[in-house]
């Protein structure tokens, strides 16, 4: 018997339909071999496939969202799938078919549906009960994108140090502007003195 679960955020919804892989141990609950997947998205036709369909589809919808974000050209194609912007609030989504003679189906939807698409895949990739880590979501992300992505990581490793010796020294700094060796001076002398 296979196993099914549901990922909702208001207008959508994506159902995983798998079994558990017994031979790593795994809960009757879980899912780990995903054998078809469904997604709907309100006043749309529902969209399914296999696995072989969910990796490229979620990375498509990841990387033109990323686009998006970072003000690029917000446009994705692949053998696939193709996201284009149609303007700032709508967004064209053609999906084609692995089958021979089947057309093209094309969607289009606003920024709500485009984010509770995302919304959804982010649950899937967070569940527990599925096992998609392990390669399904692979990080076709272009050279530009990795090296930028890099780049944020190396900045939160190394900024909280670099601007704690900062605050450090501007600290120090300023305490060097109380301190009055003359009056170190006299205080040294009156113990002397004593």
């Amino acid at each position: 018997m296979q196993n099914k679960l549901s990922f909702h955020q208001s207008s959508v919804s994506l159902e995983i339909i798998g079994l558990p892989d017994y031979s790593n141990n795994e809960n009757k609950d879980q899912i780990s071999i995903i054998s078809q997947w469904k997604l709907n998205i309100i006043d749309k036709p529902l969209i399914e496939g296999k696995i072989e369909h969910l990796r490229p589809i979620m990375n498509a919808f990841y990387i033109y969202s990323n686009l998006l974000i970072k003000n690029e050209i917000p446009k994705y194609e692949s053998k696939l799938i193709d996201i284009k912007a149609d303007n700032l609030h709508i967004h064209n989504i053609v999906l084609k078919s692995s089958k021979p003679n089947v057309k093209p189906l094309t969607l289009k939807i606003g920024n709500s549906l485009l984010s509770d698409t995302i919304n959804c895949f982010d649950q899937l990739n967070e569940s527990s009960k599925i096992n998609i880590r392990n390669g399904c979501v692979s990080n076709n992300f272009s050279k530009k994108i990795k090296f930028r992505l890099n780049k944020v990581k190396f900045f939160r490793f190394f900024m909280p140090p670099f601007i704690a010796i900062c605050s450090l020294f501007l600290f120090s700094s300023t305490l060097i502007y109380f301190y009055n060796p003359a009056e170190d001076k006299e205080k040294n002398e009156l113990i002397n003195q004593k």
